[in-house]
């Protein structure tokens, strides 16, 4: 005799669930995808207006600054092959997504890791719910963007965002938790604050941790902006989608190395900020 269990109706409970929000909240969302698709065009256009050997210099000069000679001339280099490619447009698009993705992530993710840290119930609740999302695969996240923002780059920033904001969250709460105990006792001894021992002592000794967890969700950020060319996002990932649609392989891999010099290129600045305070501090 064959026993059949009754399947868990998950699916058409998440179909009804989105249809509800997506007619209750779509004057939210709408509003919310006009102002991004504002700011996404405005800096892509501000971008594309200065000439590309002007913008290059600009930042390679800033990759001079924040980590060195070396750093810099890899980025004059890298850029001048991309313009070269006819890679550029795209490149400036993709940076946008990155940068504005990079931007509202870091703006979430810094409050609640300095929350997690500071609140060991919060941490309880925060932790588990980012271990779905950082397990979740990064195509899940493009199916509820559309019916909420539509086709195009403001489904990619929101999914992106969604997808690139845990390692901040991670990584700003466990470089507040590794501030050394002595630390923290002396601040108490002086008579400090909360908010004075989190600005003046946790946060500054936390920041090669913080700058990790943000170098980290930039990488994500530049993986999932290249993943959402499928719904629309544009950019060195539509090159690279075209490519594959068209077969043209070789046209691919020219995306597919612009995607990695960007990818050094942030990688690297990033890399050097963090490092940079806690040089000088042992200075």
């Amino acid at each position: 005799m064959n026993f059949t269990i009754p399947k868990l109706p998950l699916a058409h409970g998440i179909d009804v669930a989105l249809d509800w929000l997506t007619l209750h909240i779509a004057f939210i969302t709408k509003a919310f995808s006009h102002i991004i698709s504002i700011l996404i065009d405005g800096l892509v256009h501000g971008l594309l207006w200065l000439p590309p050997w002007l913008l290059i210099i600009i930042v390679a000069l800033l990759a001079w600054r924040a980590a060195g000679w070396r750093v810099a001339v890899f980025s004059l280099l890298g850029l001048l092959l991309l313009w070269d490619l006819r890679l550029w447009s795209a490149t400036v698009e993709t940076f946008t997504l990155v940068l504005i993705s990079t931007a509202i992530a870091v703006a979430i993710g810094l409050p609640l890791g300095i929350f997690a840290a500071l609140s060991t119930r919060a941490s309880k609740v925060v932790m588990p719910i980012l271990d779905f999302m950082q397990t979740m695969p990064a195509f899940v996240y493009l199916i509820p963007a559309i019916p909420f923002f539509g086709l195009g780059a403001v489904s990619a920033s929101v999914a992106t965002v969604i997808f690139a904001t845990p390692p901040t969250i991670r990584l700003t709460a466990l470089g507040i938790r590794q501030v050394p105990g002595d630390l923290i006792e002396a601040a108490d001894a002086f008579g400090s604050t909360r908010r004075q021992k989190l600005f003046k002592v946790q946060l500054p000794m936390a920041v090669p941790t913080i700058m990790a967890g943000i170098n980290q969700t930039i990488m994500l950020s530049l993986s999932m902006v290249v993943i959402a060319a499928m719904i629309g996002a544009g950019g060195l990932g539509g090159v690279v989608w075209q490519a594959i649609q068209r077969l043209e392989p070789g046209k691919g891999f020219e995306a597919g190395i612009a995607i990695v010099i960007l990818a050094m290129i942030l990688d690297r600045v990033t890399q050097r900020i963090g490092r940079n305070p806690s040089a000088k501090a042992a200075k």
